[in-house]
């Protein structure tokens, strides 16, 4: 099986070799926005930080990028949104491992992160990674070799499954989940999200399945829930059909792929009791019949043509009834595929925290303003 990230992976070459500048009216609006959610939120209970930038992370090289949230904090949890946050904090988690690293990640080829890496190893830290061999076995043989070279301890993910997780752990007390790849050719160009997560129960969780996966036991062993863990292929499908049919409001969608019928099924009847639902995406054939699907029955599907001069919709979010009662945010690596939620390895979390919630909103509210809508 191919998948959307293997076909995208092959375009990096071309569309990491433009640079455009685009100054959009609709950054400037979705900012304020922004601004004004965050600063409303600032007096509520249980909200530490909300970040906001009001322009493109690009610095004016690469894709026009709508605004949004860039880090916002709540309890346990810390929210990055990519590409205006950068990379700089998980870097940096790296850079000061004391004792270890463990790093699970589809696809590899990040040059500062790997140095990052190979320095901890040289100075004593135990470095684990772990590589998708399935799918990615050939793109990320360099960095395989590489690694191993320089006295890391890598290891390929067992075979005959996808590991299309993407986390990183550091000195048992941090973790970071994300749904980007650690590939630099995207960053600059791609909306994803990185959770940093010190839950204990999430952290301990995330330990324990990485060992099992490491040692080779991964396809038989059961991963913990810990506190709000989202795991493929245990609960993932159930736990974000959850979150789908639990919502009476809203329903903010992105992702990359829309290809279960299950998942499309939740969202056209969420939209036939009411619910207001948006579905973000990069514009992709495959999911023209779905589309028309979703929009039939209500829903507000708007697109990204899959283009080097806008902004490409790889994260993987839903936020329910954001800033209303039993609102709830997952974020993961989970596609909204068979594949992904049925049999890959993946990892992602879903929270009631407030200013998580209202930070990814926002952010799907500013790329849903830049789309396109799509027509019925």
């Amino acid at each position: 099986m191919v998948t959307f990230d293997t076909i995208r992976a092959n375009k990096s070459g071309i569309l990491g070799s433009f640079s455009v500048v685009r100054w959009n009216l609709q950054i400037v609006a979705a900012a304020g926005l922004v601004l004004a959610l965050g600063l409303g939120a600032a007096g509520c209970k249980g909200l530490s930080s909300l970040s906001v930038g009001s322009s493109s992370g690009t610095g004016g090289n690469g894709p026009s990028v709508p605004g949004g949230a860039v880090t916002a904090t709540g309890g346990a949890l810390t929210v990055l949104a990519e590409p205006q946050a950068g990379l700089s904090r998980v870097y940096a988690l790296i850079s000061g491992a004391r004792s270890s690293v463990d790093l699970t990640m589809y696809e590899l080829k990040d040059p500062t992160a790997e140095a990052d890496l190979i320095a901890d190893a040289h100075r004593g830290v135990d470095v684990r990674v772990i590589l998708d061999k399935h799918l990615e076995g050939e793109r990320n043989q360099a960095t395989y070799s590489y690694l191993r070279d320089h006295h890391v301890h890598v290891a390929w993910a067992p075979a005959g499954v996808t590991y299309h997780q993407k986390t990183l752990t550091v000195d048992g007390k941090t973790s970071v989940v994300m749904t980007l790849n650690m590939v630099t050719s995207d960053y600059a160009g791609t909306r994803d999200f990185a959770v940093i997560d010190t839950s204990h129960a999430d952290i301990a969780a995330i330990v324990a399945t990485f060992n099992a996966d490491f040692s080779g036991r991964g396809t038989s062993f059961t991963p913990p829930d810990g506190a709000d863990l989202v795991w493929s292929p245990t609960n993932s499908q159930s736990t974000l059909l959850s979150v789908i049919n639990g919502a009476r409001h809203t329903l903010a969608i992105e992702n990359e792929e829309m290809d279960d019928p299950t998942i499309t099924s939740a969202l056209v009847s969420a939209a036939h009791r009411g619910v207001d639902v948006k579905v973000i995406m990069t514009r992709e054939s495959s999911w023209a019949a779905a589309f028309r699907e979703l929009v039939k029955a209500g829903a507000h599907v708007s697109t990204y043509a899959d283009s080097s001069d806008v902004i490409y919709i790889h994260a993987k979010a839903i936020v329910a009834d954001s800033g209303l009662s039993g609102q709830r945010v997952f974020v993961g690596s989970e596609n909204f595929s068979a594949a992904s939620l049925r049999h890959n390895r993946e990892l992602g979390i879903v929270t009631t925290q407030r200013a998580v919630v209202a930070a990814v909103s926002a952010v799907l509210a500013s790329d849903f303003a830049g789309a396109t809508p799509q027509a019925a």
